[in-house]
């Protein structure tokens, strides 16, 4: 689930894609902490979320 996800990494969330392409700040424990484009700076927690990973090539779309 979010035990792959690193700061640095491209991440959607699935349920709200009008937020946009976020990347992650930080992960501790089950709280993952991302910056998306279009909605700044949310507190996710990855027990309840599950973020897609966006791959470097995929970024824009």
């Amino acid at each position: 689930m979010f035990h792959h996800l690193l700061p640095g990494m491209f991440v959607r969330h699935s349920g709200r894609p009008d937020w946009g392409l976020g990347q992650i700040q930080s992960v501790d424990g089950f709280r993952i902490t991302v910056n998306f484009t279009n909605a700044g700076k949310q507190l996710i927690n990855g027990e309840i979320i599950e973020l897609e990973t966006v791959d470097a090539a995929d970024q824009d779309g």
